[in-house]
């Protein structure tokens, strides 16, 4: 049973932040957590020149009632019902202050915003989001601006309607945990949850139609008894490679969020440009689930 009592959701301002706040909203109060919304002011060390400790003082204070103020009109054209996150503002480096804050308040889910990267830029240093995810203890909610947006119908509150869910599973322990959080936001939103296995190819003494029949049984065989009266399960296998597959399904159905287990590696530069988790955070279309071990 998926359990997510604490949502972080870190804010910059920039319109991906802004678009993450929705579904950290939409989150917290389907599963009623509590949600901190939490901004990092950059410190003035990184910068090469000395700085006064009365001006630092000065413009720390000054950051925080203005980042406090902008923090709080993103609340209120959002929050209703008496619904408000809790409101953190920190000194520090981006990645470093979300990761020691939801270490510290045992955060279960951290919401944050992506660019994503395209063309060179992928190859150079991780960004912010990818810092985390590869640190964190916590599942991450990596949000980018959906290619297709939402029509919320007018009686609801909610600014996320997750209609169609993509998993992808490698059968794996981590894979399964991926899989309880899939079913459960399926479930949460009467979602149309697909479950997706690709093979890098099919095994030579056995024919293609054997092979899927006996994946789609093992792909659905956790599916709970009771999943189908909330939500749509369908099960699919694709031949290629993993990330290429993962992301054409999601573009050709729509998908509004594609849930991953992450593999834990020994070396952590191979775990942000190699694993099919960053490939799908960098080139797929839909927001990306990163569930750990």
């Amino acid at each position: 049973m998926v359990k997510i009592k604490t949502i972080l959701c870190p804010v910059d301002f920039s319109e991906f932040s802004a678009k993450a706040f929705e579904y950290a909203y939409s989150l917290a109060r389907r599963y009623d957590a509590k949600l901190y919304l939490e901004h990092a002011i950059r410190p003035l060390t990184e910068y090469s020149y000395h700085v006064p400790n009365s001006w630092a003082h000065e413009y720390y204070e000054q950051s925080r009632t203005e980042s406090g103020e902008e923090l709080r009109k993103m609340i209120a054209r959002q929050a209703t019902n008496g619904f408000k996150p809790e409101i953190v503002i920190q000194v520090g480096f981006p990645a470093e202050t979300i990761l020691d804050f939801a270490q510290k308040q045992s955060i279960d889910l951290i919401v944050m915003g992506t660019h994503g990267l395209r063309g060179m830029d992928r190859w150079m240093a991780g960004s912010v989001t990818e810092k985390v995810i590869r640190k964190a203890k916590c599942p991450i909610l990596a949000v980018r601006k959906p290619t297709h947006d939402f029509v919320a119908p007018k009686e609801t509150e909610d600014p996320v309607q997750l209609r169609r869910i993509l998993l992808a599973t490698d059968f794996s322990d981590h894979g399964q945990r991926a899989f309880a959080y899939a079913i459960s936001l399926a479930m949460e939103y009467n979602a149309e949850l697909t479950l997706l296995h690709v093979l890098d190819d099919v095994p030579r003494d056995e024919d293609l139609s054997t092979v899927t029949t006996r994946l789609i049984q093992n792909i659905e065989a956790p599916v709970p008894a009771d999943a189908r009266n909330w939500c749509t399960i369908k099960s699919t296998v694709r031949i290629g490679k993993p990330y290429q597959e993962i992301i054409q399904l999601a573009l050709d159905s729509q998908t509004d969020l594609i849930v991953l287990g992450v593999r834990s590696r020994s070396r952590p530069d191979l775990a942000v440009f190699g694993s099919t988790t960053y490939q799908v955070l960098q080139l797929g279309s839909a927001p990306l689930l990163a569930v750990h071990i």
